[in-house]
């Protein structure tokens, strides 16, 4: 596969993704441009949105799923290291559907209904029969027909530790259970972390490309993972040191690369923990609802503190071509460590914004 119809250089994309998450230097910062394109590359028959349907996550018609898959690319032009994808994901935190959580549709989201009602009964395992499980593996596969040659697939937003806890428990239930039933929460969040790579190793076996590469969010070589504690904005430092740290050590230890999504101001107090995580590659910041954008310069401090750390920068959904160059001056060459999303009206935007990246 060194070609895709979405993206016939994908080994030469493949071949700078590589040198660049293993710390070579490709002379900017890595970049996912997008550009719309003005007619489809493929004309894929579009079939009638199902009724009543509120979210792509949904599990309701699965035909319309694959649908939806075959058409996904065909009107975008992917620039840079932007990578064609298709996911079957069913909701930020499949990983509490596959162990009980029932998904309920909302208006461009997935609500997860907590199931664990005595702790001190629930035992957490792995179902091969889980309808959501069976229909991530079915979508998979039916997905994976319609990518070859095409594009690629992008894991499922699995999630793992406090926020799959979180999700099975209810939130204030959870941060109960830190106080009141330590121990507890410990021996849930080993099962969690067991069950999370019994699920991924699947997935990953599905989905990897033939040079072992996976995606979630930018193209690495080998196995990739995102993780996540958008819990960590009710705990305090310590908190997240006892409960959360040590099961990001172990799982950014098992992976070949690694990002970590760091959700609003209120997680901000628990930066120096994740620069504490030897093998955690990149941070990607999210400012949150409500707050200033990824562009503001009030948040370019905690960009130079992770780069200097050795950590690199996501910074996804950046805008702005006179943002993007006060970015450029305010970083200097540490910008090559950041790893940015833009979209672009045109190809000659996109070209520019390359030239301003550019050494």
């Amino acid at each position: 596969m060194t070609s895709l119809l979405y993206r016939e250089d994908f080994d030469e994309v493949r071949d700078r993704l590589t040198v660049w998450w293993n710390g070579g230097d490709i002379g900017r910062p890595a970049m996912a441009i997008t550009v719309p394109r003005a007619e489809p590359l493929e004309d894929i028959p579009v079939m009638p949105e199902p009724e009543g349907w509120v979210t792509d996550y949904s599990t309701s018609n699965f035909d319309y799923r694959v649908n939806l898959a075959a058409r996904a690319c065909t009107r975008t032009h992917y620039l840079a290291e932007a990578v064609p994808f298709v996911s079957p994901d069913l909701g930020p935190n499949c990983l509490a559907l596959y162990l009980g959580c029932k998904g309920v549709d909302a208006p461009g989201t997935v609500w997860f209904e907590p199931f664990i009602e005595r702790p001190e009964e629930t035992r957490l395992a792995f179902d091969a029969d889980n309808y959501y499980w069976d229909y991530t593996l079915r979508l998979t596969r039916a997905q994976a027909r319609v990518a070859e040659g095409r594009c690629v697939l992008q894991f499922p937003d699995l999630i793992e530790g406090l926020d799959t806890l979180a999700a099975m428990r209810g939130t204030e239930a959870a941060l109960l259970d830190l106080m009141e039933r330590p121990d507890w929460v410990h021996a849930m969040l080993r099962q969690i972390t067991d069950l999370y790579f019994r699920y991924y190793n699947v997935l990953y076996e599905m989905m990897k490309d033939e040079r072992g590469g996976s995606y979630f969010w930018a193209w690495a070589p080998g196995r990739l993972s995102k993780f996540q504690c958008d819990f960590s904005a009710m705990i305090s430092p310590d908190m997240f040191a006892e409960f959360m740290v040590p099961v990001l050590r172990e799982m950014t230890a098992r992976v070949d690369h690694c990002m970590y999504h760091w959700d609003g101001p209120s997680a901000i107090r628990h930066h120096d923990h994740l620069l504490s995580l030897p093998d955690l590659d990149m941070i990607q910041w999210t400012p949150g609802a409500g707050a200033e954008s990824i562009m503001d310069r009030k948040w370019w401090p905690l960009y130079h503190k992770s780069i200097e750390a050795g950590k690199k920068m996501a910074l996804l959904g950046f805008s702005g071509l006179d943002n993007l160059r006060a970015l450029k001056q305010d970083l200097g060459p540490k910008i090559k460590q950041c790893y940015i999303s833009m979209g672009a009206q045109s190809l000659d935007e996109a070209e520019e914004i390359l030239r301003i990246v550019s050494d």
